[in-house]
């Protein structure tokens, strides 16, 4: 979710998106528009691409009106502005006018961080919309996406939903709308597997969970079906990375409850219970195998062997074989 700035007014003179999250600095647009119209159902929007903004239009497209009308300017790509252009927007954000709301769209970093700097020294509403890259990043996107509907939905539905649908925001906020508007009550795990089961079967967590749990033949036929619809194989050797350093950071604990765990090892309690279901025929040595397995199968797929599927196949299989490890000794 877009993180604001303490003026939080979508009708402040500029607004300030920064990031490269296309969903999050639509939704900055979307909600200053919203505003505007709420104020005014007149309000004239202007979204530009920096090609469209010349020297001398900013101040054409915000000089006074007969007619006082509110007014939206939007620049997009704002750090690829000229520099002749950066001195108009840079003397507008000194006198910005009134009944006009300025927002642009940056995407941080050092390419025009003149101009950035400028709206930031100037005062301007900041929203900051960076590239969720980690997932517990989009798991909390996810989470917020129900809390804004007013739904509930367990964390293992959730967590379901962002293996399912992987990484792109706009689908996994429109799983959630469709959801919503298709589910009555609480939402769950079993609900999120039934409107997404080929996608949620082919995700590289599937295939580590199966493989932890010694499931060998489950994880295999997951993997298989995780390459044929494009998971890339460095997807599964972390989702098969974070599953066995899940068990051997549980096992060598100390019990207690699931939160106080979750505090120590930095992970949420209902993936204690989970972990705890899965680590039951493992021992120290089993472990430190499926480890050893993982590296190698790391290895193999970023350019250190021919075959990256047989790499990770012999990975599952290894694992699988070390969760038994118990049983057998």
């Amino acid at each position: 979710m877009a993180r604001k700035t303490a003026n939080d007014a979508p009708l402040a003179p500029v607004t300030l998106a920064v990031g490269q999250e296309d969903l999050l600095l639509d939704r900055a647009v979307q909600e200053v528009v919203a505003a505007a119209k709420a104020a005014d159902a007149d309000t004239d929007v202007r979204d530009l691409t920096p090609d469209q903004l010349q020297p001398g239009t900013l101040a054409e497209l915000t000089s006074p009106s007969l007619f006082a009308e509110r007014k939206v300017v939007v620049v997009r790509n704002a750090q690829d502005l000229s520099a002749d252009t950066i001195k108009d927007v840079k003397a507008y954000l000194g006198a910005p006018a009134e009944e006009i709301t300025l927002v642009l769209l940056h995407a941080g970093g050092v390419k025009g961080k003149g101009l950035l700097d400028a709206a930031r020294k100037a005062g301007a509403r900041e929203v900051a919309c960076p590239k969720m890259t980690k997932p517990a990043d989009r798991l909390a996107f996810v989470r917020g996406e129900f809390r804004t509907t007013g739904r509930s939905a367990t964390p293992e539905a959730c967590q379901t939903l962002v293996d399912a649908i992987g990484s792109d925001l706009r689908e996994l906020a429109s799983a959630v709308s469709q959801l919503v508007a298709d589910v009555e009550g609480t939402i769950d795990e079993a609900v999120v597997g039934r409107y997404y089961t080929g996608r949620a079967e082919a995700s590289s967590f599937t295939v580590a969970d199966r493989a932890v749990e010694g499931r060998a033949a489950e994880a295999l036929e997951a993997l298989r079906w995780s390459l044929a619809t494009g998971v890339a194989p460095v997807l599964i050797t972390s989702a098969l990375a974070q599953g066995v350093r899940a068990i051997g950071k549980l096992s060598s604990a100390r019990g207690g409850r699931p939160a106080d765990l979750a505090r120590e090892l930095g992970m949420p309690p209902w993936k204690i219970d989970r972990v705890r279901q899965q680590m039951r025929g493992w021992t120290p040595d089993g472990v430190s195998i499926a480890l050893r397995a993982v590296a190698e199968a790391d290895a193999g797929v970023k350019g250190g062997g021919d075959d990256p599927e047989y790499a990770l196949e012999k990975a599952v299989v290894t694992i699988a074989r070390a969760a038994r490890s118990r049983g057998r000794g």
